[in-house]
């Protein structure tokens, strides 16, 4: 499908937005997928936060000039669909588990802010527990010390009171 001048202009900036605002990309060849498969990756992807599209690898050569993605520009020969998105694991792991279901759709590379990844790294990234989880994990460890903490002072209070009940009890 070709574009004019002006439509060009208008992917790149849209692209470049995209990136500027990324904290990873995700390349996959999607040879052989039917339009309905691409499709609900596209929801999935939507309903994760990530930019997913298939652009001509001219627009998103030019989109990265000058970003730290920019290294990706050698990776970007034939059919392939971007994955662009604010969380690297969130990213890196619905391609992952879409290339998982479909034998068709390989992840060719990524990178994140200055590292170029092979598909192998970014499956590895997808291993990773989500942003979330690892925050929730280190609130968890914070808190544990102090929850301990806070039952043993009240322990204190709490035996006293014990003692007197059974000395009521006990007269």
């Amino acid at each position: 499908m070709s574009h004019n001048l002006e439509e060009k202009k208008a992917i790149v900036a849209e692209v470049s937005d995209q990136i500027a605002e990324a904290q990873a990309i995700v390349i996959a060849e999607y040879r052989g997928l039917g339009v309905g498969q691409l499709t609900q990756l596209r929801v999935k992807a939507r309903e994760s936060g990530i930019y997913f599209r298939v652009i001509k690898n001219t627009f998103v050569r030019r989109a990265v000039v000058d970003t730290p993605f920019s290294g990706l520009a050698e990776s970007m020969v034939g059919p392939l669909a971007y994955g662009i998105g604010s969380d690297p694991v969130i990213t890196a792991k619905v391609l992952h588990e879409f290339a998982k279901d479909n034998d068709r759709f390989v992840i060719k590379a990524g990178a994140m802010a200055g590292t170029v990844m092979s598909g192998k790294d970014v499956a590895a990234l997808a291993a990773l527990p989500s942003r979330e989880e690892l925050l929730s994990r280190l609130l968890g460890t914070l808190q544990a010390p102090v929850a301990k903490f806070v039952r043993t002072l009240n322990e204190v209070p709490s035996k006293f009171v014990r003692g007197l009940a059974a000395v009521c009890d006990k007269k």
